[in-house]
This record gives structure tokens, sequence and C-alpha cells, in this order.
């Protein structure tokens, strides 16, 4: 079917994003045209740039669970590799937006560079269009510095631990998507039993250390709980964890996937001079997390 494509890495799908994707949408319905999104996996830059130590907001499975909740007809994935780069302007715009995704309205910023070594620009493109048929429209300077400037505030805040002001820029909470797996039973001990994720995907931007409020789905059921990121310094810890401390939950999730929503932050990573202090602050964080919660609701 004829589509209408708007192409990109759409990290964090955020309300910048949203705004791009809704006139896609909207010209979609309007021309009778298949709504698709374009994203490339792995990100350029890790492909390009083996030193790059990228981090996003995203791992590709919670993109596309993102992006298939905006009422897309498709989200088509295409293997970034040194074969894709390549490929000349010409062979991409052929090959790939023409005669496989049946382009007749590309929806793209007026800064988008593609083809090998960047080398085309969105000029270029209007050139390809008069010859093979499709219509280019140009996404404002304004809106594509929206974008840029949302992606960077998000990341920078995530990095700071300020979850409330990566929560406004991306419209919901930042989550993290990971398997439950055996840790060291800590918690157990000082009846504060956690749930230690693990997220496999190491290019997925984890928040400062601390301790957060956060929020998952198990079982269909929405649960509460208290998330701490960091090294369990109090009992001499080094390695990073990540576990939640999830309340009225009494279920054994070894060997679970699940998504954490990361809602707000309580305070940072301390070292106590004890278990028996550390204790008495996780009674204190649940205090301050149960009142946050009764707040909201």
């Amino acid at each position: 079917m004829p589509s209408v494509i708007t192409i990109g890495t759409f990290d964090g799908v955020h309300i910048g994003h949203q705004k791009i994707i809704e006139r896609l949408i909207k010209v979609g319905q309007n021309k009778s045209l298949e709504s698709l999104v374009l994203t490339f996996f792995p990100h350029p830059r890790m492909v390009l740039n083996k030193e790059t130590n990228i981090k996003l907001l995203n791992t590709i499975d919670e993109r596309k669970e993102l992006l298939s909740k905006l009422n897309l007809k498709a989200l088509v994935v295409k293997t970034f590799n040194k074969d894709f780069a390549n490929l000349s302007a010409r062979d991409y715009v052929k090959s790939i937006l023409v005669d496989e995704l049946n382009a007749k309205h590309i929806i793209i910023g007026y800064d988008h560079h593609f083809g090998k070594n960047r080398s085309a620009n969105i000029n270029d493109l209007k050139k390809f269009g008069k010859e093979f048929g499709f219509e280019v429209e140009e996404i404002s300077a304004q809106d594509i510095k929206d974008v840029a400037v949302s992606s960077t505030k998000i990341r920078k805040a995530i990095s700071c631990g300020d979850i409330k002001t990566a929560n406004s820029y991306l419209g919901s909470p930042y989550f993290l998507t990971g398997t439950v797996i055996k840790g060291k039973g800590l918690g157990k001990q000082i009846q504060f039993p956690t749930a230690n994720i693990y997220i496999k995907e190491d290019y997925k931007l984890i928040p400062k250390n601390g301790v957060y409020l956060v929020k998952s789905i198990i079982d269909n059921t929405p649960i509460y709980g208290m998330m701490n990121i960091g090294t369990n310094p109090t009992v001499n810890g080094t390695k990073q964890s990540i576990e939640v401390h999830f309340f009225n939950l009494d279920k054994d999730l070894y060997g679970y996937t699940i998504k954490v929503n990361i809602l707000n932050r309580l305070r940072d990573e301390h070292k106590f001079e004890s278990i028996a202090f550390l204790q008495k602050q996780l009674k204190l964080d649940q205090e301050h997390a149960l009142k946050l919660i009764e707040a909201n609701e």
C-alpha cells in the first residue's frame, strides 16, 4: 500500500516525537496512505564509532512498544550495519523508500542527511522525490530543535536523577525493563525483600544511583514499590545493582520480565553505619513513598 513515512531514531518517543507522529498519521488519513515510521537498530553511532559509549532512553523493544501505542499502521526497523551504511543515497531511496516501503509522502527534518557518509540532504531527497514520485514535507527548524532539546534534557535529567523533569518531557514515566534474577538475599533478611532486575542491554540509560518510587503491573495489578539503584555501600558492595522492594506483594518473581515505571526520586544512596541503620532508613523511605502515592491518588 502507498505510504507516508517519517524517519528517525525516536529514542524516548517523547512529546516532541509524538507531535511529528501525529502529523504523520493526519497526512496518512487525509491522503489515504499507510502511516509508517522507519527507524534503525543498532544506533548508527554504535556501528560507525565503536568507541562511543552511547546510552539510549529505550531499548529497541521498548521503542517498539511505545510506538505501537500511537495508532501507526506500521513500524519498520532496519538493521543498521556496515553494508547499510555504504548504500549510496540513490540506492537507499530507490531500494528502501520506494521499492520496499512504497513512499508517496515523506515527512523529514530540514537537517536530515542520508546515504554513504551522510552525503545527501533534504534538497537531494526532494530531487529524488520528483524522479520517483513522492512528496517531501519539511519538519520546521523549531520542531526539530524542540525534539533535540527535549532528548538532551531528558538524558541529562535521568543522569542527574531528576525524574520529574524527565517524565514531563516524555509525557509518561521513564521505565526500565528487565528480568528478575537471584540476588544476595540481604533484603529478605532485613524484612525488605527485593526483586533484582537484570537489564541485558548495556546501552540502556540507567538513572543516577539512589532510591526511587516506582510502579509495575504484576498479574494485571498495579503494584507500587521503591527501587534502589547503586552498589549497596553499607555492605561494602562495589557492583551496581537494581533492586525493587514491592509493597504488599507476596510472590516469587524469579524469571519474570517486568517493566518498572519510575515515578519520583526519594533520596541519594548512602553508606550507613550498620545494617540496623539501613533498615531504619528503609522504613522511613517506605513511609515517604506511601505519602507520595496517597497524595497522587
